[in-house]
């Protein structure tokens, strides 16, 4: 849809945000960022020491990484939505290649096998968990 903005008269291509976004986008995240924690916990009762370069990584860090990635994930969302013709496509597209380069320095680093599948594992999980959430309201196009 092509509308021109009443005040400025530039066209505006897209739609509305929709309203539940945000609340959705928001439940999705915690319970994202509550199972990457427990990927983590259950990673190191596993013997997966979850360490980088011989550091541990901070429990806590899970949850905020998955936090602070989450609520990039509903602005990137909701900027989509405002300006995009087609955005559950085009965030679906985007998040998908974000999250596949996510992987990428669980891959360079120096790490187990076992720290390397857990730190992957949340990465997919915390995608498998938002993305579909979010994709499901917005506009098809």
């Amino acid at each position: 849809m092509t509308m021109t903005h009443p005040v400025t008269g530039r066209r505006k291509t897209g739609g509305s945000v929709p309203r539940n976004l945000w609340p959705a986008g928001a439940a999705a995240v915690a319970v994202a960022a509550a199972a990457t924690t427990v990927i983590a916990v259950v990673g190191r009762a596993l013997g997966a020491p979850i360490a980088i370069d011989g550091e541990a990584i901070p429990l806590l860090a899970f949850p905020m990484f998955t936090v602070i990635a989450g609520v990039v994930g509903i602005a990137l969302a909701v900027a989509l939505a405002h300006w995009t013709r087609r955005p559950r496509r085009t965030f679906t597209v985007t998040t998908v290649v974000l999250t596949v380069l996510s992987l990428v320095p669980d891959l360079l680093v120096q790490v187990s096998f076992g720290s390397r599948i857990v730190l992957m594992l949340t990465h997919v999980a915390a995608a498998a968990i938002v993305i579909p959430t979010l994709c499901r309201r917005l506009p098809t196009g």
